[in-house]
């Protein structure tokens, strides 16, 4: 709570009166942020309003149907769109991996939903790992110092985009996770795991580099804090 809260604050994610719509895949990750932004609501000097929205992508072997449930022992707003992602991207997906036409038909229908439901803010749960690797596949192999933006407004101008775990480590979440005993979605996409992907060997770089030096991701969010700062291009 305590580095989430500093991550807010650096790039001022929530404003007083935000509706925000959180992005919730089940996993680890984004059902930590919702009990966090929950937990924090019950505290904070501002007020704002919190919801959740899953899209299930219709994809054998991932279910997420079971958080209906858990999001109304919350009594949390909760949005469930189901969508025919992979039976699109037979149909449309020209040059381009199957993971990231998902999630940009993904966030598209998570703008979609907020604004149909009047939210003004959406969460998205990438952490500190996520912006690492990010950061060094646009090194590697687009030339550029760059990664996800803390905080940014899509170009509409209607709705802004926050990630209040980019100063969270992936190994944090889920520890949390685990203990709080939280339902996780399992992420079982046959498609994303059916080969070795550029990320999942940036993912393994940083692993071995840690376990040389301790103290890398402390030196890497020192780093990338210039370069997830508020955008003026918006996205």
């Amino acid at each position: 709570m305590r580095l989430m809260g500093r991550a807010i604050a650096d790039y001022q994610m929530i404003r007083e009166g935000d509706r925000i719509l959180l992005g919730l895949s089940g996993g680890k990750d984004s059902i930590s942020l919702l009990m966090a932004l929950r937990h924090l609501q019950t505290y904070a000097p501002i007020t704002f309003e919190l919801a959740a929205a899953t899209v299930d992508p219709q994809i054998h072997g991932f279910d997420p149907s079971p958080l209906k449930d858990f999001l109304q022992t919350l009594n949390i707003p909760y949005f469930y769109q189901r969508q025919d992602i992979q039976g699109q991207a037979h149909k449309s997906m020209q040059g381009d991996s199957f993971c990231a036409f998902c999630s940009r038909l993904k966030r598209g229908i998570l703008y979609s939903t907020a604004r149909k439901q009047g939210y003004n803010c959406l969460a998205l749960a990438q952490h500190l790992d996520d912006l690492a690797e990010s950061f060094l596949l646009s090194a590697f192999f687009n030339g550029k110092l760059n990664t996800m933006k803390a905080h940014y407004t899509v170009r509409q101008r209607d709705i802004r985009v926050i990630r209040p775990l980019v100063y969270i480590r992936e190994q944090h979440c889920r520890q949390y996770a685990n203990s709080a005993c939280l339902p996780i979605i399992r992420d079982n996409c046959p498609a994303c795991f059916s080969k070795p992907t550029q990320r999942e060997a940036m993912k393994q770089l940083l692993q071995t580099q840690e376990a040389q030096h301790p103290k890398l991701f402390q030196s890497l969010r020192q780093t990338l804090r210039p370069l997830m700062a508020i955008d003026s291009a918006v996205k």
